[in-house]
């Protein structure tokens, strides 16, 4: 089986210890899509934003998963599909005035589920996204 070039997939990373770690890429672009990986709400130095804040943490998650998105020339108006992973399911409601605030005119598919939890448990909020390059 012959990899793909290098044309037909784009891979970025943010320089995430889990990304060498795991083995895995913050994004990757295929054709018209580029799929943001699950996104955590912390800063470049590695600290949580928003400890104990899902709001916030929902806010910073999504703010790192747009970076992602900016090597592609993308933003939120491009978003196709969100998902939120949440540790309680008191705090759908914190996350989706977040989701909302950000992108309550691009309206993508979302999804929200609610999980055991994270690899550092003072996460509450985890995301994902997808874009289209056709949207911008």
């Amino acid at each position: 089986m012959t990899p793909p070039e290098s044309r037909d997939v784009e891979r970025v990373q943010s320089g995430s210890p889990w990304e060498e770690s795991i083995g895995f890429a913050r994004a990757v672009a295929a054709g018209d899509r580029v799929l943001v990986a699950g996104t955590l709400p912390l800063a470049d130095g590695g600290e949580l934003m928003g400890e104990g804040n899902p709001y916030e943490q929902t806010k910073a998650a999504f703010g790192n998963a747009l970076k992602a998105l900016t090597p592609f020339g993308l933003d939120a108006s491009s978003v196709i599909r969100t998902r939120v992973y949440l540790t309680h399911s008191r705090d759908v409601e914190f996350a989706g005035r977040a989701h909302r605030e950000i992108f309550e005119e691009v309206r993508p598919a979302a999804t929200v589920v609610v999980v055991s939890g994270f690899v550092d448990s003072r996460v509450l909020v985890e995301v994902e996204l997808e874009a289209f390059r056709g949207a911008a």
